[in-house]
């Protein structure tokens, strides 16, 4: 048993292993306050009831990362609840009022998930995106972890040994907002600082929350109040050299195809200005965590939502600042 201990812990630390790496849907479903707000069960729990409620996680993963505390602040704000110390007891009631459904379900894999096209290889580099007929998944897994608001890691320790391949095989799957909101946004609010996008109706009542990748030191997004020009679902990407990002090799504008791993994903919210958006990602991941060219990154399936909720003209204000650089180290510094 020590041995079989030693070697998880080094597993653990090398990253070859997670804790948790198998998870039980039962448990999940069962989970309810028991004092402590990072159980796992408890946290896969607490995602999907927020993305049930329209207050978005960003990907449910199970962990209690930034997306997750932003959205559960801003459902304890919604409801008059003090949510600076995280999960409550008492955010956790409110919360689980909200629905009495299972949050993990059977689904049975169709046609249309196991069925290509796919990607053999998903490019990461715009020029390498070039001349492809279409942006399209990398896998059956990939399809249906977007499909369900789940990150990878988490589909596949539910369904520990599956590969997502083959028609009528049952898997689990986590249930996130099943219903889009008929109400119409009357206004959208971007906070840059924050990286929050939230919409509301013409009452100022909050209809949906979002966590946001918004511009950068470089790229800044744009500030005020502006309107928004179209909506395009399942949009083209067109490159022009004027950008200057960095990594494109091309002097030449370009086109990418459409599909969920097009630069901009799903969906595109034009803004006035050159480039200037609000779209979809292929890394859901990454929102809020990294930089963006100055657009507004959110998921795809949000981005999704966010597009039933906007129409041409709908406003939007910008608030805060753009995310600072981060400034290297003293160690990074001293090895240039």
């Amino acid at each position: 048993m020590r041995v079989l201990a030693l070697v998880t812990a080094l597993l653990l630390l090398t990253g070859l292993a997670a804790p948790g790496a198998q998870i039980d849907a039962d448990a999940i479903n069962r989970a309810d306050w028991g004092g402590s707000a990072k159980d796992e069960a408890l946290l896969i729990k607490a995602q999907v009831l927020l993305d049930r409620a329209h207050f978005s996680p960003g990907e449910i993963d199970g962990r209690a990362g930034d997306n997750y505390a932003k959205a559960l602040g801003a459902f304890a704000q919604d409801r008059g609840l003090d949510g600076k110390r995280g999960l409550s007891e008492e955010i956790w009631r409110a919360l689980a009022a909200t629905s009495s459904d299972p949050v993990v379900i059977k689904y049975s894999l169709s046609d249309k998930d196991v069925d290509g096209p796919f990607l053999d290889k998903v490019p990461t580099k715009l020029d390498d995106m070039k001349g492809l007929s279409a942006l399209s998944y990398g896998g059956p897994r990939e399809r249906i972890a977007e499909r369900f608001h789940m990150s990878e890691d988490l589909l596949l320790a539910l369904n520990p040994g599956q590969k997502f391949d083959r028609k009528g095989d049952t898997i689990f799957v986590v249930q996130g907002a099943d219903q889009i909101r008929r109400t119409k946004a009357a206004k959208l609010e971007i906070d840059k600082s924050a990286q929050t996008l939230r919409a509301f109706d013409k009452a100022g009542k909050l209809l949906a929350f979002f966590p946001i990748t918004a511009g950068s030191a470089e790229k800044p997004a744009p500030g005020g109040e502006l309107k928004i020009r179209n909506v395009a679902r399942n949009p083209t990407y067109r490159y022009n050299p004027d950008y200057e990002f960095k990594g494109v090799r091309s002097e030449e504008p370009f086109t990418i195809a459409a599909g969920p791993n097009n630069p901009v994903g799903l969906v595109w919210i034009g803004l006035p200005g050159e480039g200037y958006g609000i779209h979809g990602t292929p890394d859901p991941a990454k929102v809020g965590k990294t930089e963006s060219h100055g657009c507004i990154r959110l998921t795809n399936w949000d981005a999704l939502q966010l597009a039933e909720l906007v129409s041409k003209g709908t406003p939007v204000t910008f608030l805060g600042e753009d995310k600072a650089r981060k400034k290297p180290s003293a160690r990074r510094r001293a090895r240039r």
